[in-house]
């Protein structure tokens, strides 16, 4: 069929909204076709943001398109409108990509990865937050070398609204500039969870490329509610070597994928992937073994988007406040391919699938 105006609304007249008669053509959800080359755009139009079938009406578009033109380009070009929003303003409304990190169990260097993903993104010239939801553990404080700074505060419509910290390029939040560094958060989930919501959705973000989110190590309450409460583009999970921590892997990619969850994982990271020596550092050992998390991100069809080693200067960086993805040493170099590969990766999966759309979980 030659492209057209008409042949791109016979083919969406095949699409019939879920609960309705009509095919989305006859109720006035498509307009403003408009045909340039191979490109074509147009508007999607929604009574209310809320409709749960927006995600999957814009792929069945998107699908039947590609499969009756050869060569399309539409994936980027549908414009969602909606004529009523009934979803409540957040800090995360201009927030392009959120990016959670994970692992299946503590100790694996999760919140280093976290911290220099995102200065390695920021370096790569993007907008970028990073969010310390490890409620019981935070750790960005002290990594970032911010002891003892507590972030600003607004009135804004008669609500509280917070004010990240920036340093290294980054707007950052964690509940650790609430509390002091030695006293334990001896919470019940509701909460933490309530504490969560309050230092993601509140603060004042403003545009970002990515919001990076380091959660809590394992699977629990916190997960539940970072995909109820915001659109998770996407997560990376962090392991070590060990047998022990690539078991635990296999865990959180099960929850990820899980049919109640359902969100895509970007790629796997393994940290301590071998040592290298100070004094010699083009030189690798293979201390915990080799290729040990490839095997899985084979079986799971997951890319393994970074390699970090052993080296005494990333803790040393790390106790000091200095992120080692700032520098331009070997290390440096190993983040910054993270990042790098990270990018590639949601760019890939954006352009591929359509938005996350915030998880519903029933408890009953």
């Amino acid at each position: 069929m030659e492209l057209s105006t008409k042949a791109i609304y016979q083919t969406l007249q095949k699409i019939t909204y879920p609960g309705e008669e009509k095919d989305i053509v006859a109720t006035g959800m498509v307009q403003q076709i408009k045909i340039d080359g191979n490109k074509v755009s147009f508007t999607l139009t929604f009574k209310t943001d809320l409709d749960p079938h927006i995600a999957t009406i814009q792929k069945q578009c998107i699908d039947f398109l590609e499969q009756e033109f050869h060569g399309i380009d539409v994936r980027n070009n549908i414009t969602i409108r909606v004529l009523k929003k009934e979803r409540p303003v957040t800090g995360l409304d201009k927030v392009k990509n959120i990016v959670g990190v994970a692992s299946g169990k503590g100790g694996v260097g999760k919140s280093t990865i976290a911290v220099n993903l995102a200065v390695g993104l920021s370096k790569l010239g993007y907008k970028v937050g990073l969010l310390d939801a490890d409620i019981y553990g935070p750790s960005l404080v002290h990594m970032m070398g911010l002891d003892g700074v507590v972030p600003g505060i607004r009135q804004e419509n008669g609500k509280d609204v917070l004010i990240p910290v920036e340093k290294y390029g980054l707007k950052l939040m964690s509940i650790g500039f609430f509390v002091q560094p030695e006293q334990p958060l001896v919470w019940r989930g509701p909460m933490a969870t309530s504490a969560l919501k309050q230092i993601m959705l509140d603060p004042d973000w403003g545009v970002l490329d990515y919001l990076i989110i380091d959660m809590p190590p394992g699977t629990g309450d916190i997960h539940l509610t970072l995909v109820q409460s915001a659109p998770i583009t996407g997560v990376l999970i962090v392991s070590t070597p060990q047998q022990v921590a690539l078991a635990d892997v296999v865990k959180g990619i099960n929850m990820f994928r899980s049919q109640s969850i359902n969100v895509p994982i970007i790629g796997l990271v393994e940290n301590m992937a071998w040592f290298t020596p100070t004094e010699l550092p083009n030189n690798r050992y293979y201390i915990f073994g080799r290729d040990k998390l490839q095997k899985i991100a084979n079986d799971y069809q997951i890319p393994v988007v970074g390699q970090i080693p052993i080296v005494e200067s990333i803790a040393a960086d790390s106790d000091n406040g200095t992120p080692p993805a700032i520098k331009s040493d070997i290390v440096g170099q190993q983040f910054m391919e993270l990042a790098s590969n990270t990018h590639q990766l949601v760019e890939k999966r954006n352009k591929e699938f359509p938005p996350t759309k915030i998880v519903a979980i029933n408890n009953t």
